[in-house]
């Protein structure tokens, strides 16, 4: 990738959605300030030299292409006479601070959640926030969910069309709480699917990155919501441990990760940005996850982690938010404490996770821990014909093949 290459990708993310923010909101349509930004980005492609401003330039290009667009069609002459006092700068003029960022930060906050409003569907809300406010082509959305591009690609004009038809406001709504329960629940979905994808041997590093990215911004906007804080250190704990989850193909499990390779500046980072999550004193469900993830990260040894403290961190979390996975990390936090027996006898108390390939592959830890190991080679290899991720499959086959010996 040339670095022409590279200085437009990095406008695209960092970029492409602060500027699709601003034009959305000042020609009151989403589809043209998509294709207008695009259409800028296009045209960036062919840069002979970076420009001082990259984002006053994309946003004065994106800015005129659409009012072209505007001009060309007939039937928006109206529309273009009340935008035309818009158009201030011909493209070779550029401008300074044409990007104020007090402007983009409320422009940019409405993007995020009107991509997670709830007239759409989770999966919509996943793509249009990765296409529209995190800059990332179709074809790669497309392959981190496994998607076929197309479907991913009609997934984002339906969601576009459903707003669009349902004059869904470009506005912050009354009630910004419920909002923002859904925009997290999309970045934590965006990051879970980099941790460990579906689509690939290994970790998806850019997803990961990009969740640290907007999450980031969303808790520039809402520096008080402890929950918001709270991802963000998860996100954070999570890629300080990414080059020790897997050596060439295969993965690395917790306790044998090399610990001297993680990154501790981006721990320090995290601690930080949980302590000013717990000290807003309004607990949640993020802020315990990326305190359980802190024990971990903080642990010089595996033999250090304290599992008693977490397994407890697990039931206050099953109290708050239940749910059949949480009862899973329950169940293993305790058999790490406590012994297989009591790990198990929490397991079997589970329902609703008989096609999750990670409750067959703890069973399986677990009752080989316990000395049994014909059933833990079947549910190993339950596990196995459930997993998707390659490494995962390797791991599996390794383990099956070790309990079966």
């Amino acid at each position: 990738m040339s670095q022409f290459d590279e200085a437009v990708t990095r406008l695209a993310r960092e970029e492409g959605g602060h500027v699709l923010a601003l034009l959305a909101h000042r020609f009151g349509d989403l589809d043209l300030a998509d294709e207008a930004v695009q259409d800028a980005l296009l045209a960036a492609a062919s840069w002979e030299a970076v420009p001082a401003n990259p984002a006053g330039w994309l946003y004065t290009v994106a800015h005129n292409r659409a009012v072209d667009r505007l001009r060309r069609a007939a039937a928006e002459r109206r529309r273009l006479q009340a935008a035309s006092y818009l158009i201030t700068l011909p493209e070779e003029e550029e401008p300074e601070m044409i990007i104020e960022r007090s402007d983009v930060g409320d422009e940019h906050l409405r993007l995020v959640l009107l991509c997670c409003h709830p007239a759409l569907d989770r999966d919509a809300q996943v793509a249009l926030t990765l296409r529209l406010v995190g800059g990332l082509t179709t074809p790669e959305i497309a392959a981190a969910y496994l998607v076929p591009e197309a479907t991913l690609a009609q997934r984002i004009v339906r969601a576009k069309r459903k707003i669009r038809d349902a004059g869904i406001p470009l506005s912050i709504p009354s009630s910004l709480s419920e909002r923002v329960e859904a925009v997290l629940t999309v970045l934590y979905l965006i990051y879970n699917e980099g941790y460990l994808s579906r689509s690939s041997a290994g970790a998806r590093v850019d997803l990961v990155d990009e969740s640290i990215r907007l999450t980031s911004a969303l808790a520039s906007q809402l520096p008080s919501n402890a929950e918001v804080l709270g991802l963000l250190a998860l996100e954070l704990y999570g890629r300080a441990r990414t080059s020790s989850r897997f050596v060439g193909d295969q993965l690395v499990l917790l306790e044998a990760q090399d610990r001297t390779t993680w990154d501790f500046a981006g721990i320090v980072e995290a601690n930080q940005v949980l302590a000013s999550a717990l000290a807003l004193e309004v607990p949640g469900a993020f802020q315990l996850q990326a305190w359980i993830a802190s024990q971990h990260a903080n642990a010089r040894t595996a033999a250090d982690t304290d599992w008693p403290a977490i397994a407890s961190a697990y039931a206050q979390l099953l109290e708050l938010a239940p749910s059949p996975v949480v009862a899973l990390n329950r169940a293993v936090a305790v058999a790490m404490a406590d012994g297989a027996p009591a790990g198990l006898a929490l397991l079997d108390c589970v329902t609703g996770l008989d096609d999750y390939h990670l409750y067959w592959a703890a069973r399986g830890e677990l009752l080989a821990k316990a000395g049994d190991p014909d059933a833990a080679a079947a549910a190993l290899r339950r596990a196995r014909a459930l997993a998707a991720n390659p490494a995962e499959q390797r791991h599996l086959d390794r383990r099956i093949a070790a309990v079966s010996s």
